[in-house]
């Protein structure tokens, strides 16, 4: 369950054709067509890029963390992974991974969880699922509210306990490290790069990070 598999890519930022730089707290919606490869690089380390995909041609088939889970027979994400739709559609593979390990279970930070994990006082924080709604709302083209799903983060540490319980803890990722993948069908992804402030996972201080695409 906890197996890693580190993996680097041969592919060159300079001949990426997309190169785009993310703040922390800020949202982030593309169409990636079938073949392109796509990176997301964590600059400075120990940020969460909260994540979730759909078919482009079909957006009401999204992400769908149990049937990943099911189908790697793993809680986390790595090198070969296959994400999966609902319908059970692979959407992109995972083929490299400087980290080792991405967390399906924690879920994307709200203004309830703000509440119940933190402190009343910060209901009003910014979180990842109004950047995500937002991101939908300027979108449109269908997309709404009941579209959000359970996310992936990207390089955020949250070991499932001997007692079945989650524990979000310090990130295992480093600066410069990255997840590639590569679309298996025309997919749009959709990123609320994390302001999360309280969370060890990213060291209690979100920070941008790098996105980039290739044709190939």
């Amino acid at each position: 369950m906890t197996t890693m598999q580190l993996t680097r890519s041969d592919r060159n930022p300079q001949t990426a054709f997309y190169d785009k730089t993310l703040p922390a707290g800020i949202g982030w919606m593309h169409d990636l067509k079938k073949g392109q490869a796509f990176r997301i690089v964590d600059l400075s380390g120990n940020q969460a890029a909260d994540t979730l995909l759909y078919d482009t041609k079909n957006p009401n088939d999204h992400y769908s963390a149990a049937r990943t889970i099911t189908e790697q027979k793993n809680l986390y994400l790595t090198t070969g992974s296959m994400l999966m739709a609902e319908s059970g559609k692979p959407l992109v593979k995972l083929t490299a991974d400087t980290v080792g390990r991405h967390d399906t279970l924690g879920g994307a930070c709200s203004s309830q969880s703000n509440t119940v994990r933190y402190a009343h006082e910060r209901a009003a924080m910014h979180n990842c699922r109004d950047t995500f709604m937002l991101e939908l709302a300027k979108r449109g083209e269908g997309y709404a509210k009941r579209d959000l799903a359970p996310n992936i983060n990207f390089f955020m540490n949250v070991p499932v306990t001997s007692e079945g319980g989650l524990s979000f803890a310090d990130g295992i990722s480093s600066p410069g490290a990255y997840v590639e993948m590569v679309a298996e069908t025309d997919t749009t992804v959709l990123i609320s790069n994390c302001p999360q402030l309280n969370n060890p996972c990213s060291g209690f201080n979100p920070t941008p990070i790098r996105l980039l695409i290739w044709n190939k």
